[in-house]
């Protein structure tokens, strides 16, 4: 019954131009060929994209285009895009997924990781050596020149150490005497020093990590003193303000065998 009803109105509809004939017929139930888009046109397997319902408007539309059609028409359908167009650009994906640039990492990298520093010279290393100066047993001479402090021992020998210096312009000499001795010293920074250098702290405790060291003999009522160091890498160098930098194993040992008092020739 219904296929009667629908030949019946296609005949209807093909008879509105004037007259019946079987022609008209065909060519007005016949369904035009939709164009196709192809995703990527080198692949002839390439699933097709068909046009929007908007390039069907020879079918008639209504009562026509639900037969025929793809379905019931549709308000403001659209033409798809090709499957390659819909991908999401590198802006859109997610910032989880999304790569890291390459000169964040190197730069967290160099945040954390440890600097290096060149290895403790071993010409620097505690010895004892000959020496024919005219000092005194228990005296302390040091050879700003050559980066060594000497303990005279008597009997023609000495104890050596490998000492760090004042940088050019911050070096000196002269006599002078151990006026005290501090173990773990605390440090607060002359004035001058900090008018070079406003970031430095304004007293700092004693510990490892205090720039002076494990111990420390003041020179007199200089500001100069002798002093360990928490950077073994500095010594062999010109690197103070002045004062004279050992190791800290090294001025341990020199401060058990020194008194306060103790004579201190620098050249």
């Amino acid at each position: 019954m219904f296929k009667k009803m629908t030949f019946a109105l296609l005949a209807g509809a093909c008879c509105l131009g004037g007259g019946f004939h079987p022609a008209n017929c065909m060519e007005a139930a016949a369904i035009p060929e939709p164009n196709v888009i192809y995703a990527d046109r080198s692949a002839e397997q390439a699933i097709p994209v068909r046009t929007a319902a908007a390039e069907r408007s020879n079918m008639g539309g209504g009562f026509i285009e639900f037969l025929f059609g793809d379905g019931p028409p549709q308000a403001g359908r659209y033409r798809q895009q090709p499957a390659y167009q819909q991908q999401p650009s590198y802006q859109q994906r997610s910032p989880a997924l999304s790569p890291v640039p390459s000169q964040h990492i190197i730069r967290q990298q160099e945040d954390t990781r440890e600097v290096e520093h060149p290895a403790f010279n071993p010409t620097y290393e505690r010895q004892l050596v000959e020496y024919h100066g005219e000092e005194s047993p228990g005296t302390i001479v040091i050879d700003t020149p050559n980066k060594f402090l000497f303990l005279v021992q008597g009997d023609g020998r000495a104890l050596r150490y490998g000492i760090g210096v004042g940088r050019p312009g911050f070096t000196w000499s002269g006599v002078k005497q151990i006026s005290a001795k501090k173990e773990w010293p605390a440090w607060t920074p002359p004035p001058q020093m900090l008018a070079r250098r406003p970031d430095l702290p304004r007293h700092m405790e004693g510990g490892p990590d205090n720039p002076l060291g494990a111990r420390a003999m003041y020179l007199g009522s200089s500001l100069y003193r002798i002093h360990g160091s928490n950077e073994p890498w500095t010594i062999g160098t010109n690197v103070s303000s002045g004062c004279i930098r050992m190791r800290n194993e090294d001025v341990i040992d020199l401060y058990g065998r020194v008194s306060v008092g103790a004579k201190v020739v620098v050249i």
